[in-house]
């Protein structure tokens, strides 16, 4: 407008030099917004998932990596690769600095870990993520798949299992084993229960259903959370554990983001999964694990926890135990930690470069200070710094 008006005779010839430069500015300030808006979509849409977790969080954390810091050596291409749930927004994350960095196209499925564990011992593809360990069946499968290996653990992402509820008026719910597994078992019926009410005193509570949600797909999540039932309330939870649903009743979802899901939508709905996907709608509960106050689920808690695990994998295997019987202050009992599981020896020679680029990325500095930003724990570093000297012996 300004310019045309000028060129038409209002302003002199002198000025259109001065008037070409603001127009140059002000174009160049309108370019460099569109750039920031579009770019700020791009990445709030691969953050956010069906359960309302935040994108932004997820864009800040992965934007204050140092994409010029990623290795990406010889490689190309496209990966494909399947597992792990819980780690989904981890990876999204991961995916947009290294894709941008190296130019590598990579597909997470995301369809739970025993369908990543299955996929990754028929040969199928690469690496695999899953929040259990292999077993040692899954490990002689494996050698059929990695010439001259065999596949092995690789810790990368931490993190607390929150137990999500969705009640009413309830901001605050503290809980037990005991009392957890007695509502994951149907034994435990209606909210305003005499044993929900002891824990939570002046809260009150409604007459209102539980709606207790369950993983339909095999998962590690579910068997780090039954794991914490059976190492604390054996008692009660009687059940033997392991990556499908065992216990009675309740109901189910496919995923991390299909039980969240159905909690945020239920009403006097409760489930497990990982604290990413804790959102608008979905509160979080304390865990009274016997010390001096009850613990929520946060990094830290976690961190408190995982850095107490045990290294207990042979050979290049980094397989962690971790101590569901914690009653340290601040840390939280249920907590998991999602393994990258990949080939020692023989991995195929086409996808070799870009999965070892890529874990070392999920790996190193950069990659483990994504995490904490977006609800995970970043690996100890006692742990991590193996987990990295192992990628780089990966052939």
């Amino acid at each position: 407008m300004t310019t045309s008006h000028a060129a038409a005779g209002g302003g002199s010839w002198k000025e259109l030099p001065k008037v070409k430069l603001q127009r140059k500015n002000r174009l160049r300030a309108l370019s460099l917004g569109a750039v920031a808006v579009s770019g700020a979509l791009a990445l709030t849409a691969c953050g956010s998932d069906d359960t309302g977790s935040k994108g932004s969080d997820s864009t800040t954390s992965s934007a204050s990596a140092s994409t010029s810091s990623i290795k990406c050596d010889d490689a190309k291409g496209q990966l494909l690769s399947d597992g792990s749930s819980a780690q989904k927004n981890a990876i999204d994350a991961w995916v947009r600095d290294f894709s941008q960095a190296c130019g590598v196209q990579i597909n997470y499925k995301a369809g739970g870990s025993g369908a990543g564990v299955t996929a990754f011992t028929q040969g199928q593809i690469p690496w695999a993520g899953s929040d259990s360990a292999l077993k040692d069946e899954e490990v002689a499968a494996s050698k059929r798949v990695c010439s001259g290996g065999q596949g092995i653990d690789l810790p990368m992402v931490g993190g607390p299992i929150a137990v999500g509820y969705n009640v009413p008026g309830v901001d605050n719910l503290v809980l037990d084993a005991p009392t957890l597994a007695k509502i994951f078992d149907s034994k435990i019926t209606k909210w305003n229960d005499s044993a929900i009410a002891k824990l939570n005193p002046g809260v009150k509570l409604p007459d209102l259903k539980i709606q207790a949600f369950h993983r339909s797909d095999e998962s590690g999540t579910t068997d780090n959370f039954t794991k914490y039932l059976i190492a604390t309330t054996p008692d009660t939870w009687k059940y033997s554990g392991g990556k499908a649903w065992q216990a009675k009743g309740g109901q189910s979802a496919p995923q991390s983001a299909g039980v969240a899901q159905q909690v945020k939508q239920t009403s006097g709905a409760i489930g497990y999964f990982e604290l990413s996907y804790v959102s608008d709608g979905i509160k979080a509960v304390s865990i009274d694990t016997g010390a001096s106050k009850p613990v929520a689920p946060s990094t830290d808690s976690a961190t408190a926890d995982i850095a107490a695990a045990q290294v207990v994998g042979k050979g290049q295997d980094l397989a962690l135990q971790l101590d569901y019987k914690t009653k340290a202050e601040g840390a939280y009992p249920i907590t998991l930690v999602t393994y990258e599981i990949v080939c020692d020896k023989g991995n195929k020679a086409d996808t070799l470069p870009a999965t070892k680029a890529f874990l070392r990325y999920m790996a190193s500095e950069d990659g483990q200070k994504v995490l904490s930003g977006i609800g995970y724990a970043p690996i100890p570093d006692a742990i991590i710094t193996k987990v990295r000297s192992t990628i780089e012996g990966l052939s």
